[in-house]
């Protein structure tokens, strides 16, 4: 018991308290499941992938801080987008250092550089990932998973995933096309994939996308207590802009927006829960977007006035991408002779394909673009048959 408060005070002393703490779940994630992960790493050199999310139960306890207690040789920590403690605004760069609470260097791959070099491996015998996704191909911790297991797989170390649930765990979307293919969208996959991190590793590896067709030692951690459909609320914000289960529910439909015209919220108490435009004929709901230290220090639209929707209760299709409201968006501005998408590769990248772009100008309606997806989508679905760690969906 008092190794237990030891290790509970000492996690939130340097990791802060969860944002989105709430009762404990009978899930036991990757990381929870300590009679699999220390025989794999005791003896050996390890480097971690970790950010603020990487936390073990309900105790705010982190992963790091566990291994170090159970003398596991951690050399190195990287840190994808957000950084370590997921504090720095989407798109910046994160810095290298050393993290004052550990001694433990800290390498970035969301700067000059999105994958180790092979020195930063050569002195390690595996790396564990171990961050909280959000089941959207276009979050970038899938891509920094990605560029990770190439850079084992070539240089011959194994690599470590402890699982964690997948809180939209459903399949919906374009597949990815090979002319979008960017940081925000690595593979082949939906805008939805309906998978865990640790099935997706499976996947990558498994389907041949790894760089020169090469193959990664894949280990997965996996959960306990969860199946695919089985609703989750994540016990800490994945990242700044993901403040509550309501953000991360329409992050998938309102992401587009980043390419647009419009705010999506950020700088408020409420970002990718609300769209709005300084023009009072865009909606009902005003805010105003503002510096917010350790969200977002530069929102668009700062300090204008902006008018649109709240999205916080307005009733939405439930698990599935929904395009109405960049439809919507996409009709109203252009009544008013404006153009919604003002950023257009990135609106391309996010799509993952120039088809949605272009039947948007065409005016198609969402069933008939919907109509569009299901090819691929039947053939994703019985390709990632083959990788489901957990019961599918019932």
């Amino acid at each position: 018991m008092k190794k237990l408060f030891t290790l509970l005070l000492l996690g939130i002393l340097l990791w802060g308290t969860p944002a989105l703490a709430e009762t404990r779940s009978a899930v036991i994630v990757g990381a929870e499941r300590m009679e699999l992960l220390l025989p794999t790493l005791r003896g050996k050199r390890v480097a971690l992938m970790v950010n603020q999310s990487s936390l073990v139960g309900n105790t705010g306890t982190h992963l790091v801080d566990i291994l170090l207690t159970q003398g596991i040789n951690i050399v190195r920590i990287f840190v994808p987008e957000h950084g370590l403690r997921g504090k720095v605004d989407a798109g910046k760069s994160v810095q290298s250092g050393m993290d004052e609470k550990t001694g433990l260097p800290i390498v970035s791959l969301y700067g000059q550089r999105k994958r180790p070099t092979p020195e930063m491996l050569s002195d390690i015998d595996l790396l564990v990932f171990d961050l909280q996704d959000v089941g959207t191909r276009f979050y970038t911790y899938i891509s920094s998973m990605h560029y990770l297991m190439e850079a084992c797989a070539e240089e011959g170390k194994t690599f470590v995933v402890c699982d964690r649930p997948n809180p939209n765990d459903f399949i919906d979307g374009p597949i990815l096309e090979a002319d979008c293919r960017s940081f925000v969208g690595v593979d082949p996959l939906p805008v939805l994939h309906g998978m865990t991190v640790g099935e997706l590793a499976l996947m990558i590896d498994g389907e041949g996308w790894l760089r020169g067709g090469r193959t990664c030692h894949v280990k997965v951690i996996p959960m306990a207590g969860w199946s695919h459909g089985d609703p989750y609320t994540l016990p800490v914000r994945p990242s700044p802009n993901l403040p509550n289960s309501r953000a991360i529910e329409l992050y998938p439909s309102l992401c587009f927006f980043e390419a647009t015209i419009m705010s999506v919220g950020r700088g408020t108490a409420k970002p990718f829960q609300a769209i709005g435009y300084p023009d009072e004929r865009f909606g009902d709901a005003v805010y105003t977007p503002a510096v917010k230290i350790g969200e977002d220090s530069n929102p668009r639209h700062k300090g204008k006035r902006c008018y649109g929707t709240d999205y916080t209760s307005a009733s939405l299709p439930q698990r599935q991408l929904t395009l109405a409201p960049l439809i919507d968006y996409y009709r109203k501005a252009d009544s008013l002779g404006l153009q919604l998408i003002n950023q257009r590769q990135l609106f391309d990248l996010l799509a993952g394909t120039k088809r949605l772009r272009e039947q948007l100008s065409a005016g198609l309606s969402e069933a008939e673009i919907r109509a569009s997806w299901q090819a691929g989508l039947k053939a994703f679905q019985a390709k990632r048959a083959r990788y489901l760690l957990y019961t599918d969906y019932r």
